[in-house]
């Protein structure tokens, strides 16, 4: 795939240029080994010194398939897609890469199937999202290594808004909290856990609605630890229903974690369009929210 920019200021060297661009430190050296690299038409070497309204492409190789990954044809619900984003919508139960437990049929097997049918160029899905095995909603995939890296890029300045949907078992009293409380890893257990060695993490969340044992929130996330929502909740006395590593209860028919990405909205940095996608709660999740309506 071809790539194309102007130089608009004083640049020294085409790697300092390239780096303005998002282009990290590994995908140029993919660059340099594998790729092409042309300024005004001429194909150049990386040491090629840039000068102000220069129009500068670099080719990338394609990513060809592993082996080891299997193909599967199972379902994929996409929500968006072009040349450098998969945006999908994740049922629950579906692992989203390959593990001891499913090596056959996970989200990126289904994938991998689904762009050798319609013969993408480049075929390693690169997960930006990563989603628990029984939480669903919004998956966000890079299509190749430079979409890759200006997504980490993103998420690493917290340019990424991710908001999910929870049902926390009890009733919370505040309409809007913020948990602001590191996590680690609990040494007896699968689990994360509250603990000052733990690395940072912030939730932030708001009250939509309450019943007598349950209450229904929205999440925003300001960092990306894993299990963060169910452990932040868990340390507030109030686990996700039906999430059992954690304790919560089974409420309203939910036998798994109450747990939804919903939405995922950040700036296209190749088109600086607004990007927003929303993910419909699935059918056992408006099964439950009746539920608990009718009781």
């Amino acid at each position: 795939m071809e790539l194309t920019w102007q130089v608009t200021q004083p640049v020294t060297s085409l790697k300092k240029f390239l780096n303005t661009q998002g282009v990290s430190h590994r995908v140029f050296s993919d660059l340099k080994r594998d790729g092409t690299i042309r300024v005004n038409g001429t194909v150049v070497t990386p040491a090629v010194t840039l000068q102000v309204n220069d129009q500068v492409a670099v080719t990338l190789p394609a990513e060809a398939a592993d082996d080891a990954v299997a193909v599967s044809h199972g379902p994929l619900a996409v929500l968006f897609e072009n040349r450098d984003w998969l945006i999908v919508d994740k049922p629950a139960g579906l692992n989203v890469v390959p593990g001891p437990a499913n090596r056959t049929d996970t989200l990126v097997n289904r994938v991998k199937g689904y762009w050798l049918d319609e013969d993408a160029e480049n075929l390693v899905p690169h997960i930006v999202t990563r989603l628990d095995r029984f939480t669903s909603g919004v998956v966000w995939i890079a299509r190749h290594r430079l979409a890759n890296s200006l997504a980490s890029q993103l998420q690493a300045a917290h340019q990424v808004q991710k908001r999910y949907l929870a049902v926390v078992s009890g009733q919370l009293k505040a309409d809007h909290g913020i948990i602001d409380q590191p996590l680690a890893s609990d040494p007896a257990g699968f689990n994360q856990m509250v603990s000052p060695e733990g690395k940072p993490a912030k939730t932030e969340y708001w009250v939509q609605q309450r019943w007598s044992n349950a209450t229904l929130v929205e999440v925003q996330l300001h960092t990306g630890r894993t299990h963060q929502i169910r452990a932040h909740f868990t340390y507030l006395g109030h686990p996700l229903v039906g999430d059992e590593l954690y304790g919560g209860p089974q409420l309203g028919g939910m036998t798994r974690q109450a747990l939804h990405a919903h939405t995922l909205a950040f700036e296209d940095p190749f088109t600086h369009e607004q990007r927003h996608f929303t993910s419909t709660v699935p059918a056992d999740w408006q099964a439950m929210i009746q539920t608990l309506n009718e009781e």
